[in-house]
């Protein structure tokens, strides 16, 4: 008798990763356990593992290897660059709050005991 594929898996997708992408990654993380991989732009050493398959799958993807697309970032961007303006807007109303408010005594606040 045959068994059959359940109904909720997935059959035939293939790999997701190819062969070369894998043995680029296994190569950089390599790398980083000898202490060798820097980071491209910085050239600081890489002590992530993390970062190290980002590494391993970017170089990968740059010499045409299956790897999926990396994901998005423009909404996130568009998000954060948004939070950063209002921040500065209103650090700077802060800043002169607080300067022309801090001139005290110095230690007006604490108890005495006698």
């Amino acid at each position: 008798m045959a068994t059959k594929n359940s109904p909720g898996k997935k059959s035939g997708s293939g790999r997701r990763y190819g062969k070369k992408a894998q043995e680029k990654v296994q190569e950089e993380l390599h790398e980083m356990k000898e202490g060798k991989l820097r980071s491209g732009r910085s050239g600081k050493k890489v002590t992530n593992p993390k970062q190290a398959i980002a590494i391993g799958l970017s170089e990968a993807r740059a010499e045409g290897d299956k790897v999926p697309p990396a994901p998005k970032k423009s909404s996130s961007s568009k998000k954060s660059s948004a939070k950063k303006s209002s921040v500065k807007k209103s650090t700077g109303k802060r800043s002169t709050k607080s300067s022309s408010g801090k001139k005290s005594s110095g230690g007006g606040s604490k108890k005495k005991s006698s």
